[in-house]
């Protein structure tokens, strides 16, 4: 048997977390379910089980890191080709609780028969795989019985919202795996990289077991002109010079219309004003705010009039001067 950790795919220092995430997802992949009767896929999910069942357990992984047990689970001195157990060591091979018959495929139910003759449990992948799958391998109960319900398949799309949407909130209709059409409501204030998720929607459910859900990867497209930072939104404004000496209104369009911002006299690029409760609100959470940053801007084309005003002008000032 191959090294467990290889089997794995995880490194001999890895965690019991990430050992168990390795797991979980290789064996919803090899899964005799989902293969329908794959000898192939049987088989790799046997190799998965067996590399779990010593580098999964605390005690196991231990004696096999330091050399006490091999791959397989026997103790060192083991010899497979003798029907009665190990050469040395307390415990008796795998299947020797079954009359010396292994397990069928898809149980994986080993027992071991210790010095006193007795038969003890040992690795059942029903109750290892009972979170995964909603009940025991292959919809068995832990003793073989009914068929226990299971939850229908998760389906998971991916959608890309405009920022606008994404800030007020919409509805979207996407395709889901099954072919069906549905539409989906975005939530006000959603993020980018939120998952939004319809209950009910996806996969049936096994043996009466409840439906599937609908998980929704939320993309957010940039906005030309405006950023998010947390539920406030910032932006820039371009303001004539005339408005920026002077003073004045100046309409700014905000996610709700178009409003009017009073510009101080002697504004500068750079100068911010907040615009209260004009950002983001998030259902339960307060409204943000927005911030314009005015950027002084010269008209495209020369102006004759401004050129004769700067001429005149006798203003010296040192705008890189240090303040």
């Amino acid at each position: 048997m191959r090294d467990p950790y290889e089997v794995l795919g995880v490194s001999k220092t890895a965690s019991e977390a990430e050992i168990k995430k390795a797991f979980r997802g290789l064996a919803k992949k090899y899964h005799p379910d989902t293969k329908g009767g794959d000898k192939d896929a049987q088989k790799k999910f046997q190799e998965i089980s067996g590399a779990y069942d010593i580098v999964g357990d605390k005690e196991k992984r231990a004696k096999f890191d330091a050399g006490e047990i091999d791959a397989a689970g026997n103790p060192r001195g083991f010899d497979p080709r003798q029907g009665g157990g190990f050469n040395s060591g307390p415990f008796g091979g795998f299947g020797g609780g079954r009359g010396g018959q292994g397990a069928g495929p898809g149980d994986f139910h080993f027992t071991w028969d210790n010095a006193g003759g007795e038969t003890q449990e040992g690795f059942r992948a029903e109750d290892l795989f009972a979170d995964l799958f909603g009940g025991g391998l292959g919809g068995r109960g832990r003793r073989g019985g009914a068929r226990q319900p299971a939850k229908g398949e998760d389906f998971t799309v991916a959608t890309t919202v405009s920022f606008d949407e994404a800030a007020k909130g919409g509805t979207r209709r996407v395709m889901v795996p099954n072919g069906e059409q549905i539409d989906v409501k975005i939530p006000v204030g959603v993020r980018d990289g939120q998952q939004v998720r319809v209950k009910g929607r996806g996969g049936a459910g096994r043996n009466g077991g409840p439906p599937g859900d609908i998980l929704i990867d939320i993309r957010v497209a940039p906005h030309p002109g405006m950023t998010r930072e947390g539920n406030d939104i910032r932006m820039d404004l371009a303001v004539s010079l005339k408005e920026a000496v002077l003073g004045g209104k100046v309409p700014v369009q905000t996610l709700s219309g178009t409003v009017s911002l009073s510009v101080p006299p002697g504004s500068n690029t750079g100068s911010t004003l907040r615009l209260k409760g004009k950002g983001i609100a998030p259902a339960g959470q307060a409204a943000g705010d927005l911030y314009v940053r005015l950027v002084v801007t010269l008209p495209d084309k020369p102006d004759a009039e401004l050129t004769k005003f700067a001429e005149r002008w006798g203003n010296s000032y040192d705008p890189r001067a240090k303040k």
